[in-house]
């Protein structure tokens, strides 16, 4: 039966969390939830706005819908270039340098667990800087892209104030009209964000690799993710049918509070970084 601890101070949290996944090894699957406090707005927390994000199946089959991503990244990937780890990131970090954590599946976009410093981190969903061609497969940081764009596009993204920052790099833009897409340098193919769509699959040795990470933990800590999804929700399931502690660290109800042991309804950043400190007394 699963214990559920309402919001309380981060200490008593911390206590909690611990006496439920032991000494390590611990595997961490992270969400959106874990980057709210760097200031990029996750998808589904309480009090977050209604969102559509664009599949898989648009992209490739509309060029209309390709420009209007490339417009929406071309302004918003220029705020999550900016962000920084929080507390959450950092004590993920220490926590993994203190032997506690052994690796981290995020299903984020943004790279700050590897800027915090954490060393073992599947980025589940992919990088927002990173781009693919989905012709010749040739792989380009997105500054690179960046360049391009802002030449075929002069002064596009000045002339966009207060947006909206979306979780996967976007901004939200009235118009997009007169946009010019950049394709392939190399082959001219169309180039997409190394980001895993809604309705596109997780590349299967990622998830292979995820799996293992599983059969060799000793425990499962999932913080800041409602595991709406099942590219992260199989990793929960994988442990409970293993026999793995789990605690789910997030605000509001999640899909997978059913196979917990413990569940915490509070934020990441207090909370973890009162979990590293009490691995570190």
């Amino acid at each position: 039966m699963t214990n559920t601890l309402a919001a309380t101070d981060p200490v008593t949290a911390a206590a909690r969390i611990r006496g439920v996944l032991g000494d390590g090894p611990v595997l961490v699957l992270t969400g959106a939830g874990v980057s709210t406090d760097s200031g990029i707005p996750d998808y589904r927390g309480p009090g977050s706005p209604p969102r559509t994000p664009m599949t898989y199946q648009q992209f490739v089959g509309d060029p209309a819908f390709r420009r209007h991503y490339w417009a929406r990244n071309h302004v918003g990937w220029r705020h999550v270039h900016r962000t920084r780890p929080n507390a959450g990131h950092l004590a993920l970090a220490r926590l993994e340098a203190a032997g506690v954590v052994s690796s981290v599946i995020t299903q984020n976009v943004d790279t700050l667990h590897e800027a915090a410093g954490s060393r073992s981190v599947i980025d589940l969903h992919g990088r927002y800087d990173r781009v693919v061609c989905l012709e010749c497969s040739a792989v380009l940081p997105r500054e690179r892209l960046a360049e391009r764009l802002a030449a075929l596009n002069p002064g596009f993204a000045g002339m966009v104030d207060d947006v909206e920052i979306a979780p996967d790099a976007d901004a939200a833009l009235a118009s997009t009209e007169g946009f010019r897409v950049a394709d392939c340098a190399r082959c001219g193919g169309v180039l997409k964000p190394d980001i895993v769509y809604f309705g596109e699959n997780v590349p299967p040795a990622r998830v292979r690799r995820g799996y293992r990470l599983v059969e060799e933990a000793a425990a499962l800590l999932v913080a800041g993710s409602s595991l709406t999804v099942l590219s992260g929700r199989r990793f929960v399931r994988a442990a409970a049918d293993a026999g793995l502690p789990i605690v789910i660290l997030n605000r509001g109800a999640t899909r997978g509070d059913a196979l917990a042991d413990l569940t915490v309804d509070a934020g990441c950043s207090e909370v973890l970084a009162a979990l590293a400190d009490s691995y570190a007394s």
